[in-house]
């Protein structure tokens, strides 16, 4: 990306705005959502609180009082923060996006651990070896976090592999199941209900609160996912 961005702002609260780069889900947009929240780190307004970067917007929250005592232009606050990053996207070129780490996921697919792989295959006329080629050959990108800590979507699916989230959810989805709606995967940090199509299983604990980073994944970083047998899910060290 050249120079600049292209935005769109709508008020989400009193406290918060968000900021539009696009309406899809591609790398292209998830770069400039990336940049343009480091460049907004690197130079913040007085009052910024935090950033909460997602597919295509960036939200950003902000202190009342601290941006309303401002000098920042405008009579409300609104006015105040939208014109701020408004200058900020037009006055400053696009920033490169920090590469964050890579990481391998072990997977026990098929079987108990992932009784919707048929649907997936079926959907997409594939043989269940062909779904698991598939979806262990590509490199992911993990986009945002989201909607329990630890979730991490992921870009970069073959479009081969997309299938609809289930009409009725289940009521429990163990933690470690590896998932797939529309044209996203993801793994269950924990066990919660949910909707996507389960495909397997890792053994890693995607969440644990005791660590130093409790999230295994953070946005930015790559993944790439074995293929393991339950042989090796179960000796697979804790």
């Amino acid at each position: 990306m050249a120079s600049g961005y292209s935005i769109s702002i709508y008020a989400l609260s009193e406290k918060a705005l968000t900021v539009v780069f696009g309406n899809t889900i591609s790398e292209r947009l998830w770069r400039q959502v990336s940049s343009f929240n480091q460049l907004l780190k690197q130079n913040p307004f007085p009052g910024l609180i935090t950033t909460v970067p997602a597919y295509s917007t960036l939200t950003v929250f902000f202190d009342l009082i601290q941006v309303a005592q401002s000098d920042l232009p405008g009579k409300t606050c609104y006015e105040k923060v939208s014109g701020y990053l408004k200058q900020l996207s037009h006055s400053a070129p696009g920033l490169a996006v920090q590469a964050g780490k890579h990481v391998v996921i072990p997977v026990c697919y098929g079987g108990d651990f992932g009784p919707d792989i048929l649907t997936v295959a079926q959907n997409n006329d594939l043989t269940e070896k062909e779904v698991i080629a598939l979806h262990s050959s590509a490199v992911y990108s993990v986009y945002m976090m989201g909607f329990v800590p630890g979730f991490a979507y992921m870009g970069g699916m073959s479009q081969s592999l997309s299938t609809p989230r289930k009409e009725v959810p289940q009521a429990a989805i163990p933690a470690g199941s590896v998932g797939i709606a529309g044209l996203q995967t993801g793994i269950y940090p924990i066990a919660i209900p949910g909707g996507w199509q389960i495909i397997g299983r890792t053994p890693l604990q995607m969440f644990n609160a005791a660590r130093q980073n409790p999230a295994l994944l953070q946005g930015g970083d790559t993944v790439t996912f074995k293929a393991i047998t339950i042989d090796e899910f179960n000796a697979y060290p804790v």
